[in-house]
């Protein structure tokens, strides 16, 4: 077995490539909300229906999704620092693809690109952060990459709301690309180079020369296949919100105007930066004190369920509040990731957080579509449109009890960690 401790990062090294990697996921969040906060304008601009915009806000996760079974192969055989400096060159010209659309088609080929491109901003810090850190301070480094994520979401509220009267919304996409290049050079400069560990034989047959490639253990796993749903539905639901079915909620049901949607939408991510922070703080505690990632989600999830309940029987007296309250509550899935990630040996790491960060993005395109999808549907067939989001959001509520009832089914699949 190769010596793991010898990888481990001190905390100067530890600090700057946490920094280097912070800066591209920072992008990354901002260029994943941001079409809640230009949903006004685009809708106007391009005739948009609920389904259409749905679709445009997914189609980033589509993307996403897409690069995540090759993208695990890619960060165990080359290592996070060349693979993520690749695909965010595919980000770049994402970006500048969508600063020219001049049709939805286009529109939502570049926000498919652009989720492509971004696609290992997670994944890759993960997967190094399970061999350079400690698992106490991987826990930490998680939440506070999230709580990065979520000032990138804060960005894309008031700051990209103040700028568009100067800019329009076309050049702010150029200024991301300039911003996603700046965030490759440092990690060019500052992320150590990889060595690539074989799995552990598991025979005398299986050398540990000749490591596993696949995904079948993987899927196999009790643990795993136990933590999907939440990922899907959950997770994915947690996101959907977040990024997109906040701001329309405001604006069409709680009657918002855009300033105020994106305002309150800013307070949204603000509440959510502040919560990954905290995470950030007490998860070494907690993990030294008896509470793993498995009992705190036990717990804590039918808090985003109870609150959820309450924002769709709110329906118009619900605003940005009871939906920060949702969001923050659904926080504790910010857990999910590292305890699948521990959950397998370092040489397969990162197949199994692209693997589950497959189950995540692929719900969010789900649910994302399939709110909007539904929204439609239900105004179609003659409801209101604040009864129509109500029984959109009922369907949701109704698939997340469902995962969750599954997830505490299957209490004997634990964490076997390597």
């Amino acid at each position: 077995m190769p010596n793991l401790l010898a990888d481990r990062l001190d905390k100067k090294s530890g600090a700057i490539v946490f920094l280097a990697f912070a800066a591209a996921y920072f992008c990354s969040a901002l260029l994943r909300a941001i079409t809640a906060t230009l949903s006004p304008v685009l809708t106007q601009e391009f005739s948009l229906h609920a389904s259409d915009l749905g679709l445009l806000a997914g189609g980033y996760f589509l993307g996403f999704a897409a690069m995540q079974l090759p993208l695990g192969k890619f960060l165990d055989r080359h290592g996070p620092k060349q693979v993520i400096l690749y695909f965010l060159g595919v980000a770049v010209l994402g970006c500048m693809a969508f600063s020219v659309a001049t049709s939805f088609a286009w529109l939502l080929a570049a926000r498919v690109l652009v989720g492509m491109g971004v696609s290992a901003c997670l994944m890759a810090p993960l997967t190094g952060f399970r061999r350079w850190f400690d698992p106490g301070t991987l826990l930490r480094a998680n939440s506070w990459m999230l709580m990065t994520g979520s000032l990138g979401m804060l960005a894309s509220t008031l700051p990209v709301q103040w700028l568009m009267p100067v800019t329009g919304w076309r050049p702010l996409f150029w200024i991301l690309a300039v911003l996603i290049m700046l965030s490759m050079a440092a990690i060019a400069r500052g992320v150590p180079r990889w060595t690539v560990r074989p799995v552990a034989p598991a025979s005398v047959e299986a050398p540990a020369t000749s490591p596993s490639t696949g995904y079948a253990e993987v899927w196999k796993s009790a643990y795993f296949q136990r933590m999907t749903p939440l990922a899907i539905f959950n997770y994915g639901g947690l996101v959907a919100v977040q990024t997109l079915w906040a701001g329309p909620w405001m604006v069409q049901v709680a009657g918002y105007s855009p300033l105020a949607a994106a305002t309150g939408l800013f307070y949204i991510n603000a509440c959510m930066l502040a919560t990954f922070w905290t995470w950030g703080m007490v998860n070494p505690w907690l993990s030294r004190h008896g509470w793993p990632a498995n009992r705190l989600m036990a717990w804590g999830i039918p808090l985003s369920l109870l609150s959820l309940v309450v924002n769709i029987a709110g329906g118009s007296s619900t605003g940005w509040l009871g939906w920060a309250l949702f969001c923050v509550c659904c926080s504790v899935m910010g857990l999910a990731q590292p305890a699948v990630g521990m959950a397998f040996a370092p040489a397969l790491a990162g197949r199994a957080l692209s693997a589950y960060n497959l189950m995540i993005f692929g719900g969010v395109f789900m649910v994302q579509w399939g709110i909007g999808l539904l929204i439609d549907a239900f105004a179609a067939a003659g409801l209101p449109r604040v009864a129509a989001f109500q029984a959109a959001m009922g369907v949701f509520l109704c698939c997340c009890v469902a995962s969750y009832l599954w997830f505490m089914s299957k209490r004997g699949a634990t964490v076997d960690n390597h």
